[in-house]
């Protein structure tokens, strides 16, 4: 066969047609890599991706400004409560070299589902107006438990400027 491999000692015997190596590396569920070359079987690697997921939390410092910053976390454990993520994002941003002051001084409270991966996105460009009851997240819920899934992309924002905005929903242009 090839010379080239996926890992160390990998012959792509474990594959009786190019159909199967296929759906093992790119189809049906597959993660680019085929279940010999970690010996593990390929519900064992659906798991382990699911363990630690990329979560893209947009900061929102001016909603009628549409001013607002996107931060990528990568290996996020969905066990974590709501308010656990909370307080750790809110640390890193403080941190965070490369951010200005206004964003990392800025009193953010609450998060709200703004896209799950391979669903329809809303028309908004800041963060959707709509189903508060649902894609607001409870601070004592899990990450899990409140709906957020790999490749989540939360908005996080002051409460009250949300409500503000969502009473009067004027750009400023």
């Amino acid at each position: 066969m090839s010379s080239i491999s996926w890992s160390v000692g990998c012959d792509f015997s474990c594959f009786t047609s190019s159909a199967a190596f296929w759906n093992a590396a790119w189809g049906e569920g597959g993660r680019g890599v085929p279940p010999c070359c970690l010996g593990a079987s390929r519900s064992e690697l659906v798991l382990m991706s699911a363990e630690g997921c990329t979560i893209t939390v947009r900061l929102v410092r001016s909603f009628q400004h549409r001013n607002f910053r996107p931060l990528v976390f990568h290996g996020v454990p969905l066990e974590q409560t709501v308010r656990e993520f909370m307080a750790f994002v809110r640390q890193d941003v403080s941190s965070r070299s490369g951010l200005p002051p206004p964003f990392k001084n800025y009193k953010y409270d609450t998060m709200k589902i703004i896209h799950q991966a391979h669903k329809s996105k809303t028309g908004e460009l800041v963060v959707s107006l709509e189903d508060d009851d649902k894609l607001i997240l409870k601070e004592d819920s899990t990450l899990k438990a409140a709906g957020v899934e790999n490749e989540t992309e939360l908005a996080f924002f002051c409460e009250e400027d949300y409500r503000n905005y969502r009473a009067n929903p004027v750009s400023a242009w």
